[in-house]
């Protein structure tokens, strides 16, 4: 299990490098950081927009308070209680492994929205339930690796690394796992247009070999990244 857990994290990293890729600089710009965690990654997205302000929601405060240790102004909130800021607040909005924790989808697009300005973009990553390696876990009777059953220890598939543990902390859980034709979809429904939709990582290869493979065969790549822009009028 060393090697499908080395890829696993390696993996993790292949979708942050093309989140970054997905964003272009946008010099100015204000960004909203939901799943703030310690700030770590916030800061590299902030650096390659060029962002003059950078907020944050995190629901652990222990986590909060590291990310605000490194200049973030970081709000301690629950995203299925929506967000603490005014309309029209953010030019974008970033949330990478966000979505699949949170049990009110439709709140939390909506609130996306709402505090876009006109014209901004929303930046979500997830996990894609239609990766191979969920599918595979699923013809052999196993729980698909991201999908999880219990808010305290990770069961069902023998083949996870993590299989047995307990979740690191209380925000790990996955309440919902998306395919890309329902994050779009949703997306849409909630006033943010899909602008780009691809795919990173692809399990079991290591990031170099499925950096490719996902280019050719993004339906089935381990993490989805959907960028959206929020529509002057809604649908």
């Amino acid at each position: 299990m060393g090697y499908l857990y080395r890829v696993f994290r390696a993996t993790e990293e292949e979708n942050r490098r093309a989140i970054l890729a997905t964003l272009e600089p946008r010099a100015g710009a204000r960004l909203l950081d939901l799943g703030t965690h310690r700030g770590n990654f916030t800061a590299r997205v902030a650096e390659r927009l060029g962002a003059a302000s950078v907020s944050g929601v995190e629901l652990i405060e222990d986590h909060a308070a590291v990310a605000r240790g490194r200049g973030i102004d970081v709000r301690g909130a629950d995203v299925d209680e929506g967000l603490p800021f005014e309309d029209g607040a953010f030019d974008v909005v970033h949330a990478n492994q966000v979505i699949e924790h949170v049990r009110r989808t439709d709140t939390f697009l909506r609130e996306v929205r709402r505090v876009l300005a006109p014209g901004g973009l929303a930046c979500i990553s997830t996990n894609n339930l239609a990766s191979w390696h969920n599918i595979f876990s699923l013809a052999l009777g196993f729980q698909p690796m991201p999908m999880h059953v219990s808010d305290e220890t990770i069961l069902g598939n023998p083949l996870n690394p993590l299989d047995g543990q307990p979740h690191a902390d209380m925000g790990r859980t996955h309440l919902r796992l998306f395919t890309g034709r329902a994050l779009s979809e949703l997306c849409e429904r909630h006033g943010l247009e899909p602008v780009s939709l691809r795919s990173a990582g692809y399990y079991p290869l290591p990031p170099l070999l499925g950096r490719p493979v996902a280019r050719l065969d993004p339906t089935h790549g381990a993490f989805l990244i959907g960028l959206f822009r929020r529509r002057t009028i809604p649908a």
